[in-house]
């Protein structure tokens, strides 16, 4: 026999055409805040970057990172490159994407997505995320104008029905 002890259920419900992100603890709304997702028109000088729809998981924080487009190989000198430091991290899948503060996208959070593909905040409710949520919560986005999150970008499993993960057909479909 064994025992596990898990934490209280976080779970986050972000839309892209609200353009809100909604927390339920326990299954009760207690946050809801204006974002900006990843935006999906092709502007210079990187084009779209939509943010993934689909189910994310908690994968890790950091209190403040530089965020580096040479990590995806947009490097400097190189049309759209940036390096920006940022607070209130929340990492959300294995390719960047993040939920952190973003004080550039303020006065567009809530009506508009021009992000990379994170889900940008103001400081109070960035910081009220990363408070709050934690390793192996659950962030599910819709209406981003992206693709699917694929099953190995981050946790998949929460991606899967529990029919098809009991049939053992997670990967081959």
């Amino acid at each position: 026999s064994a025992t596990y002890k898990v934490h209280d259920s976080w779970v986050a419900k972000a839309d892209g055409k609200t353009h809100q992100i909604k927390a339920y603890h326990n299954g009760q709304l207690v946050k809801t805040a204006p974002i900006s997702m990843g935006k999906t028109v092709n502007t210079p000088p990187r084009g779209a970057t939509p943010t993934f729809n689909g189910t994310h998981v908690v994968l890790s924080k950091e209190a403040h990172k530089i965020m580096d487009s040479c990590t995806y190989g947009v490097c400097e000198g190189d049309p759209g490159y940036y390096s920006a430091p940022e607070n209130w991290n929340v990492r959300i899948s294995s390719d960047g994407e993040y939920l952190h503060e973003n004080l550039k996208t303020v006065g567009v959070q809530g009506r508009d997505n021009v992000s990379n593909g994170c889900l940008n905040m103001n400081t109070e409710n960035a910081k009220w995320f990363f408070d709050n949520f934690n390793a192996g919560d659950v962030v599910e986005i819709t209406n981003s104008g992206g693709p699917q999150l694929a099953i190995n970008n981050g946790h998949g499993d929460w991606a899967i029905s529990w029919a098809a993960w009991q049939a053992g057909s997670a990967l081959h479909g």
